[in-house]
């Protein structure tokens, strides 16, 4: 490894997992403040909210100053394959163009979200074995083993002139975690007696006191959970969790049950374990349409839709509207999973539907048939006793857990701990680490196929119409400027307390935009747009009076 110069530092940048839990996007930069070299460590998406965020499904990272440096970015290298952590990369790859490194399973998802995007052919995709190496430029990234709630997760030793980071990426220590190695503590050591500069780590449970739980418990619990349910029983969980997945498939096995997966992630899950070797001792789930008249005591549903999402599989099934899958009186749903903050009233409200159909609901409140995949307080004890970094970086966490993190690692006696924002520069060598600079960062929205930025018009008049309702206002006007029909005024979304109040609302609106018009010199009703401003703003006022509400108006002028 070359020796550093007198001007080289070691930077890390979060734009995305600093101060919330998602959407990670982590950058290393290297060498001096005007011609640093880079490496982005995964590059995920949170989910939108119909509340806060409507007709918005994914929302990404804001990588606007890494596009600055297109030039001087050496590789995208991600840690795991769940959506948090490689979900954007399709979408904003195209802003970024690196080379892509990622070990099999990972790859394997990847390369799905790619070819939807018409990428795969253009995308340098690399894949590297479990325990791998990559030199990129003055980086030298070594794969560590860790166990996680997926299969392949990795936490990378990244070696550069200036120390050793260790980034955890997304990690629990599973003293038995059925699918995939045990965290390679042989290795944790070994970076520690070689000099951890810093450790940059999951802070998403450090509020939580003891240890995660192991998958092998899940197994046993879940086992004899299904065990002692009479009618049909769906099992929803993450599908990324292909430990879970196999525990349902070997589950139905053992009660006498014929599995069938239901919802594309699951199926699109259970292919990419299928491709890399794992799930070969389960049993092959059956189709949905092949189940129909089976006897619901040999049945068992593996679903995608725990967190209430509404065009999910489960929430369909709630519905009544599933085209194979039904669920009634005697039925069972199993959760086996956790309500992610944030999610609570959509997965209440899916309770609520089941309960009125009849379904018995098992949840991981009343049975243990769940553990995290991320690390308990006595977990993070560890790692810190592992690594012995110099410098802790907590990340993947809001605001309360990096300070509560900070907070930890302080008590652990770690000569320093930083707790950064998404866009705060920190440097991690030379020196003390610091805050040094803070860059542009933010939110993009997924808005069906289009990328738009957070306050794009169309999504201000998205949230203004759910807020503020709408009216419209339509006329149509000669050649002399002279109305001739109209205006006539329609609204969406405000209400009178009666038919008969809203006709004389509406019937007040269209009398303000006449006057509004003939108040109008002839040259201005000559100009469509004087006629829609003048017009716009005074049945927004009215409007205001009326319902106390600001509306979206829009004029429609029909010249004849």
């Amino acid at each position: 490894m070359r020796r550093p110069k007198s001007d080289d530092e070691l930077v890390f940048l979060p734009l995305g997992g600093a101060g919330e839990i998602g959407m990670n996007l982590n950058a290393y930069g290297y060498g001096p403040p005007d011609a640093r070299q880079w490496i982005i460590v995964d590059i995920g998406v949170t989910f939108g909210r119909e509340d806060a965020t409507p007709g918005v499904e994914l929302i990404l990272p804001d990588p606007g100053y890494l596009e600055g440096e297109q030039e001087n970015i050496l590789g995208i290298v991600l840690t795991h394959a769940h959506e948090d952590h490689i979900g954007a990369l399709a979408w904003l790859w195209p802003r970024l163009k690196a080379p892509v490194y990622a070990t099999p399973f990972t790859a394997a998802l990847v390369r799905e979200k790619l070819r939807e995007q018409n990428l795969l052919e253009k995308v340098p995709l690399t894949v590297l074995p479990l325990k791998g190496k990559l030199d990129l430029g003055p980086f030298d990234i070594e794969y560590i083993t860790l166990t996680h709630s997926i299969p392949e997760p990795n936490g990378l030793a990244i070696r550069t002139p200036l120390g050793l980071v260790w980034h955890t990426g997304d990690w629990k220590i599973d003293p038995d975690p059925l699918i995939g190695d045990l965290t390679d503590e042989a290795a944790l050591r070994a970076m520690a007696d070689e000099g951890v500069l810093a450790m940059v780590c999951d802070s998403t449970n450090v509020f939580v006191e003891g240890v995660s739980g192991s998958e092998a418990d899940v197994r046993e619990k879940l086992t004899k959970v299904i065990a002692g349910c009479t009618g049909r029983v769906a099992v929803t969980a993450f599908a990324s969790n292909v430990a879970r997945v196999e525990t349902a498939l070997l589950a139905a096995r053992a009660c006498g049950r014929t599995p069938v997966l239901v919802g594309r992630s699951m199926h699109r899950i259970y292919a990419a374990a299928k491709g890399v070797g794992l799930l070969a001792e389960a049993p092959t789930p059956l189709a949905e349409e092949d189940v129909g008249a089976m006897e619901p005591s040999k049945v068992l549903y593996l679903c995608t839709g725990s967190q209430g999402e509404p065009r999910a599989a489960l929430s369909r099934i709630a519905r009544g509207e599933h085209r194979h899958v039904k669920l009634t009186n005697g039925d069972t749903v199993v959760f086996s999973s956790r309500v992610i903050p944030g999610n609570e009233a959509a997965i209440h409200a899916l309770y609520n539907m089941f309960i009125d159909r009849g379904v018995d609901l098992i949840t991981a409140d009343d049975h243990p048939v769940h553990v995290s995949g991320h690390p308990a307080r006595d977990e993070l004890r560890q790692m810190y006793s592992w690594a012995r970094p110099r410098i802790a970086v907590p990340v993947h966490g809001e605001q309360r857990h990096i300070r509560e993190h900070v907070k930890l690692a302080r008590e652990l006696q770690v000569p320093e701990a930083i707790g950064p924002n998404n866009g705060d520069l920190v440097r991690l060598a030379p020196g003390p680490a610091a805050i040094i600079d803070e860059v542009p960062s933010g939110r993009l929205f997924v808005d069906g196929n289009v990328v738009i930025e957070t306050e794009d018009e169309a999504f201000r008049d998205r949230r203004r119409l759910a807020a503020e309702g709408a009216v419209h206002v339509a006329l149509a006007v000669s050649a002399k400027n002279a109305i001739m029909a109209g205006p006539n005024v329609t609204v969406r979304g405000l209400a009178m307390a009666d038919e008969e109040e809203l006709d004389i609302a509406l019937n007040d609106l269209e009398r303000t935009a006449q006057a509004a018009f003939s108040k109008l010199s002839h040259g201005e009703r000559d100009d469509d747009e004087a006629v829609e401003a003048a017009l716009v703003r005074a049945v927004r006022k009215a409007a205001e009076r009326l319902w106390r509400k600001r509306p979206l108006v829009d004029v429609s002028v029909l010249r004849l």
